[in-house]
């Protein structure tokens, strides 16, 4: 078992990352889902990230983020959704005890918080294809493929790909993140 820190998107802390949560609780991990956002959602991603950007803040967010992993200091495994990537590679490159980082539909250079990316600690990176969200993120995604990262690129233009629930759900892609997911989990526990 694994301790995860799963960290939302721009729509906030929704029922989709709650069942996405479970989907990986189910499989005997240990999942908690910190409420960036402090109880708010939105309806559109353009909404989720004017709030993030004019109200909570970049700092603000990894400051929230930080709690949590303070919180939780069982957690080693950081998955995050879009926006929630930017606090889960925060987490895995500056916590010791990091094992592994998961990014969906996002992807930052491996300096963006530390001169390199840690040794030992597994970074997944899953992204669609065509996501006019992810424009900048898979050049990066491809760079980083194959040194420090491992890319799962999907066909589709779904930001939200895992969002049960949501217009953007697939649940094919979904499935094969969960699943590729949890091989890594098992990889970095054993």
């Amino acid at each position: 078992m694994t301790g995860i820190l799963l960290f939302h998107h721009a729509l906030g802390l929704t029922g989709g990352v709650h069942w996405l949560a479970g989907q990986l609780a189910a499989a005997g991990h240990e999942v908690h889902t910190p409420d960036l956002f402090a109880g708010r959602t939105f309806a559109t991603l353009q909404d989720g990230v004017a709030h993030a950007e004019q109200d909570v803040g970049v700092d603000g967010i990894l400051r929230r983020a930080e709690e949590a992993a303070d919180t939780h200091p069982g957690a080693t495994a950081y998955l995050g959704i879009s926006l929630g990537a930017m606090p889960a590679y925060r987490l895995a490159q500056t916590r010791p005890t990091a094992q592994a980082c998961i990014a969906v539909s996002a992807a930052l250079p491996v300096d963006h918080f530390a001169p390199r990316w840690p040794e030992n600690v597994a970074l997944d990176l899953h992204l669609k294809s065509a996501d006019p969200w992810g424009e900048e993120d898979l050049p990066v995604a491809w760079a980083l493929a194959g040194e420090v990262a491992e890319l799962y690129e999907y066909p589709g233009d779904q930001h939200l790909f895992t969002e049960h629930g949501h217009p953007d759900f697939d649940a094919a892609a979904t499935d094969l993140v969960l699943a590729r997911t949890l091989q890594t989990l098992e990889g970095v526990a054993g």
